[in-house]
């Protein structure tokens, strides 16, 4: 479970996340709105620890993580896989070392075993054809599904983290690369891997999301389903959902 308890954090004299608190727990499949700026990202970045908190706790699993060493993150991290805006793949590599990386890092696995292994995230994501292409050489639909084989490479997380996974993709694309966080999310809780999405696309979110969290002035503003984020009566979150009206029946 991830538990945020009163978690207060500013950047000089902005505030980002004021007193806030929620509980999620590993399965859920989370989407998290809200405006450019509003903290969604620094979200993503506290759960991780690679932010800490001007105030409150964040509880992972019921462990502080905000007292932790560095050395110690490492092992609340590991349950934990996060697919950054723009991929982030290492432009020196081909898809093949970019997937293999994690595991020629952090485990002392044969190369066979490695090949073998990204191989088999390859074929699961339907990339093996470009399995020596550049990351120049790729869509950007492309890019976001060796990220996320990446992402699962290295580890077997518990919960994924999406940050704008659709940001900047043409609408088929997008669709896509929702299909593909519907497949890794599939199955019944608790079993099931679930995600943190942050975006401020509501067409994609609804997609993928069971449960929607609207960030306001460092505030959650809505915490709840699909219907009452339809049915709500705050002016601003209605205005920012109205498209779904109009595209959701």
């Amino acid at each position: 479970m991830i538990e945020f308890d009163n978690v207060s954090l500013s950047f000089g004299k902005r505030i980002i996340l004021d007193k806030m608190s929620f509980r999620a727990e590993f399965y859920e499949k989370i989407a998290v709105l809200g405006g450019s700026g509003e903290g969604k990202t620094t979200l993503l970045k506290l759960i991780l620890g690679l932010l800490n908190p001007d105030s409150g706790r964040i509880l992972i699993d019921g462990r502080d993580i905000t007292v932790l060493s560095e050395s110690e993150m490492r092992e609340s991290r590991m349950k934990f896989s996060i697919v950054f805006q723009e991929g982030a793949l290492f432009d020196s590599m081909n898809v093949y070392e970019n997937v293999a990386f994690s595991l020629r890092e952090y485990s002392a696995l044969p190369e066979e075993e490695i090949e073998a292994q990204v191989r088999e995230l390859l074929a699961k994501l339907d990339l093996e054809h470009a399995i020596y292409h550049m990351p120049e050489e790729l869509s950007g639909g492309m890019q976001r599904r060796v990220a996320i084989a990446r992402s699962l490479s290295g580890c077997k997380p518990l919960m994924m983290l999406y940050d704008e996974a659709t940001t900047g993709l043409d609408p088929l694309t997008a669709d896509n690369i929702c299909q593909l966080i519907n497949e890794l999310a599939a199955g019944e809780s608790p079993q099931r891997l679930g995600f943190i999405i942050v975006t401020h696309k509501v067409t994609d979110a609804v997609k993928v999301a069971d449960r929607y969290m609207y960030l306001r002035q460092g505030k959650i503003a809505f915490d709840g389903d699909l219907s009452a984020l339809k049915l709500t009566a705050d002016p601003e979150l209605a205005k920012f959902v109205e498209e779904l009206h109009y595209c959701i029946s």
